[in-house]
């Protein structure tokens, strides 16, 4: 494989010193930019897009034509896995991710077939692979997936939900058939993320969007208890170097020193959790990857520049942090207030690397 001109994403992930704090949003591909807008056109559909190499592959690269960005992120979905465990992944438009079928009790569950990610995903890899070799080395690219939880709310709501009451029925009135859903979701995971890194993804992020939405108790118990179990079953080394892993779980802040403790090389931070405040509970253990509230995008470029350089501050000197937005990037923000963004990192932050 080709050699990698710009490693600073990696390095800062291993907490290795690095000349300034690297940059990438989530969500950096996507309906904000007039590009994207025109290449999904194209495709027909977002799954139409996902399912496309070529244009997938195009979308992963534009960002990288607008910014100073220091990783690029495979185009793809979260919900790739329910679907190809035969749920029929739907989009309605303006009303997000549905699925024809959903999981409602153990019968559904026992019923779910084993998936084998290089084939029944071959499209994901298929990208990652052609995504790679277009990057030709200029900076790491990013695999990722939903976690178990999150993706286990989203097969048995049959879509987005605001209650999860159907998904928090089955928990706490069928826990052990919750916990039969979760494990067959993790050894999913599992294969999946290694698929990708074995086609050439450098690093790997887990999103646990709706992890946030349980107790603590329940956390640990339905939703770190998989992510765990994911960190310990992933390919850690490849290419001669260590494949990092990032866990994040939006609202999970008052969970910090736990997700430190599950393996993975890096914590991702939303907006509600103080970085500096996160660094002293942390320590060295792990890197820190976020955390300006995306909303702060529809701001003046000086304000943004203001908290670009208040959240450098906070966090103080040293490598291990990954700035990020703390959520995904909205898509009726300017790209020229995303550029503004990127820039003040790039501009503010070496002077916390000497």
């Amino acid at each position: 494989m080709t050699e990698l001109k710009n490693d600073r994403f990696l390095r800062a992930l291993m907490r290795q010193p690095v000349d300034r704090t690297p940059v990438w949003m989530m969500r950096q591909a996507g309906r904000y930019l007039p590009e994207y807008r025109a290449t999904r056109a194209k495709a027909g559909d977002f799954l139409s897009l996902c399912k496309n190499t070529p244009l997938a592959c195009e979308v992963t690269l534009q960002p990288l034509e607008r910014y100073p960005l220091d990783a690029a992120i495979l185009f793809s979905d979260i919900l790739t896995i329910p679907d190809a465990l035969g749920l029929g992944l739907y989009f309605e438009t303006g009303e997000g991710p549905k699925f024809r079928k959903v999981i409602r009790s153990e019968a559904d569950v026992d019923a779910l077939p084993k998936m084998n990610a290089e084939s029944d995903l071959d499209y994901v890899m298929n990208a990652v692979s052609t995504i790679r070799r277009e990057l030709n080395g200029r900076v790491p690219l990013i695999g990722f997936s939903g976690s178990p939880w999150t993706l286990a709310t989203y097969m048995i709501e049959g879509g987005s939900s605001k209650t999860f009451s159907e998904a928090k029925k089955l928990m706490y009135g069928q826990p052990e058939v919750m916990h039969r859903l979760l494990d067959h979701l993790a050894d999913s995971v599992i294969d999946y993320l290694n698929g990708q890194i074995k086609a050439g993804a450098q690093a790997v992020q887990i999103f646990d969007t709706w992890g946030g939405v349980l107790s603590s108790w329940a956390y640990d118990e339905f939703s770190l208890r998989y992510m765990k179990k994911i960190v310990d079953g992933l390919i850690r080394e490849n290419e001669g170097r260590r494949v990092p892993v990032i866990v994040f779980t939006k609202n999970g802040g008052q969970w910090l020193e736990s997700i430190a403790d599950c393996g993975a090389d890096a914590v991702g931070l939303d907006w509600t959790t103080d970085i500096g405040n996160a660094r002293a509970r942390v320590g060295d253990k792990v890197a820190l990857q976020g955390n300006m509230d995306p909303a702060m995008l529809y701001a003046p470029k000086a304000r943004i520049r203001q908290e670009v350089a208040d959240i450098l501050k906070r966090y103080g000197s040293g490598s291990g942090h990954i700035f990020n937005l703390g959520h995904g990037i909205t898509p009726d923000v300017d790209p020229e207030h995303a550029g503004a963004f990127i820039e003040a990192v790039v501009e503010l932050s070496g002077q916390y690397h000497q």
